[in-house]
């Protein structure tokens, strides 16, 4: 079954002066500011690589839940942050900082889960990018 979702950009003016939006199909996002200043400066609204790290954080964190599952464990609390790198115009790394609680998981189990995550939720195999984690079991 495909799942398909959708978003979409409105952008005015050129590139360094213009400004635009982005709105999502669940309207979580709606009509959210983006330009020029909130990507390379620190204007107010979002950004497309903000908005990668956000989905890379949150699939990341989905498929490790998914994982430890199937494994017999259920995370107390999984907080994942993500940082994309933008380096002349692409997109050169993903570093995911994973702070953990998963009761009665051995340190090598874990680590072995959070590997599969990073390697297999679908934000990682869409970014074809090099992707570090740096995971930290509590």
């Amino acid at each position: 079954m495909a799942i398909k979702r959708t978003a979409n950009a409105v952008w005015n003016g050129p590139g360094k002066t213009g400004n635009g939006t982005v709105s999502t199909q669940s309207g979580i996002l709606d009509k959210t500011q983006y330009s020029y200043l909130s990507r390379f400066e620190s204007g107010t609204g979002t950004n497309p690589e903000e908005l990668v790290a956000a989905a890379h954080a949150g699939c990341f964190s989905m498929k490790l839940a998914f994982n430890l599952q199937a494994a017999g464990f259920t995370a107390t609390e999984i907080k994942t942050n993500c940082e994309i790198v933008l380096e002349d115009g692409t997109i050169t790394a993903s570093n995911l900082t994973l702070d953990a609680s998963i009761p009665n998981i051995t340190k090598e189990k874990f680590e072995e889960l959070a590997k599969d995550a990073e390697l297999n939720c679908p934000i990682s195999k869409l970014l074809k990018t090099k992707i570090n984690l740096k995971a930290t079991l509590r």
